[in-house]
């Protein structure tokens, strides 16, 4: 019998439901001051639940992440160390400071950046690191701090998939001076679109509030460049309510990861994702690898996935440096990055969310072991 298992699938429930109404009947469906209610209410829960002093709320994690550049100064003549294996905005956002993306390569096996990588890249125009938590997985974060440190470099973890991520019991958002994050749609919590920068400096966090509402000072005047960043209260109420699940929507994903990958054990040239000691993975997506596999032949096995009803996807192909805008803008020739474009080339994630069972995961498991010899 052929399913239907999707990638994603939001967990809305009842008091999201009740608190989505509840703005629309106040009538108050944002605040001029990016600071409503319900939004201050999400910061303060999200900051809490980080472990950080501070959170501020935004329209998305591609805001958040060119606010924070904003904050961090990051202007023309700049270069911003990145990984090309992330979501384009990774990159957009340094471009539309005016300063350079400059792409380092990953770990093969964590698929986040690689430190040795990033330590060749650092010039005297590096004035940040963007280290991408891809997949769910953080990055290699005390080694990017120290070399961040030597070279008095920002640090901004892009922490958009890595919501409840740890490294050595500290969470996703803790490490960098600070950290952005995503609640669009494929997100484990979701608010539809928005996000959230996280920092310990208070100076930082007002800084952010003015950026996101065109750069007004307290007088309601503009004091520095910003942008329209505020956060609804309509996206706020749901996020709040969102985060009161995150707990155990991630176990949910852990014990799936589980599952799958026992089930996966032995299937051909499949290398299941790890979580390497003193990590814990949130799972945002769950990714394999066909080990030795063309593009071509990966292409083919999603679509064949696909049409079984198995709905597989491929994140990121092309990288961010092969895409025709940064190479014809930045004059990047392919194989730049090997690791990264091996991976781009064999790669695909498999549904894992809270809302499948171990007999969606035997029908991933049955069909993969038919396709993969």
């Amino acid at each position: 019998m052929r399913k239907n298992i999707q990638m994603f699938q939001p967990s809305i429930g009842r008091e999201e439901l009740e608190a989505v109404v509840g703005v629309l009947r106040d009538k108050t469906l944002t605040d001029e001051t990016g600071s409503g209610a319900y939004v201050k209410k999400f910061e303060e829960a999200y900051a809490k639940y980080v472990g950080v002093k501070y959170a501020v709320a935004v329209s998305s994690g591609t805001a958040a992440l060119h606010a924070a550049l904003m904050l961090a100064d990051v202007g023309s003549g700049d270069e911003v160390i990145v990984p090309s294996f992330a979501q384009t905005s990774t990159a957009e956002a340094v471009a539309l400071t005016g300063a350079k993306p400059v792409f380092a390569d990953i770990n093969p096996k964590t698929y986040c950046l690689d430190p040795r990588s990033v330590e060749e890249k650092v010039t005297s125009k590096t004035r940040a690191i963007v280290p991408v938590h891809v997949y769910g997985l953080m990055a290699e974060m005390e080694a990017i701090n120290e070399i961040a440190r030597e070279h008095d470099i920002f640090v901004i973890e892009h922490a958009c998939q890595a919501h409840g991520a740890e490294l050595k019991g500290s969470k996703a958002g803790t490490y960098g001076d600070l950290a952005c994050f995503s609640f669009n749609a494929l997100s484990v919590i979701t608010t539809g679109e928005g996000g959230m920068i996280t920092t310990n400096r208070r100076d930082y966090a007002e800084e952010l509030q003015s950026i996101r509402v065109h750069g007004f000072g307290r007088y309601g005047s503009s004091e520095r460049l910003g942008h329209n960043y505020k956060m609804t209260e309509v996206a706020a109420a749901l996020g709040y309510y969102q985060l009161q699940k995150l707990p155990k929507l991630l176990e949910a994903r852990r014990r799936n990861a589980q599952i799958l990958t026992s089930l996966l054990e032995g299937v051909g040239r499949l290398v299941t994702p790890e979580e390497p000691p003193g990590y814990k993975h949130a799972w945002s997506l769950y990714t394999v690898r066909l080990r030795g596999g063309k593009v071509g032949e990966r292409n083919k096995l999603v679509l064949k996935l696909n049409a079984s009803g198995i709905q597989a996807k491929v994140f990121y192909q092309p990288p961010i440096h092969m895409a025709p805008y940064y190479r014809r803008k930045y004059g990047i020739r392919p194989r730049s990055q090997p690791n990264t474009e091996a991976a781009a080339r064999q790669v695909f994630s498999l549904p894992c969310h809270q809302g499948l069972g171990e007999e969606d995961f035997k029908y991933v498991a049955q069909k993969l072991k038919k396709l993969i010899r």
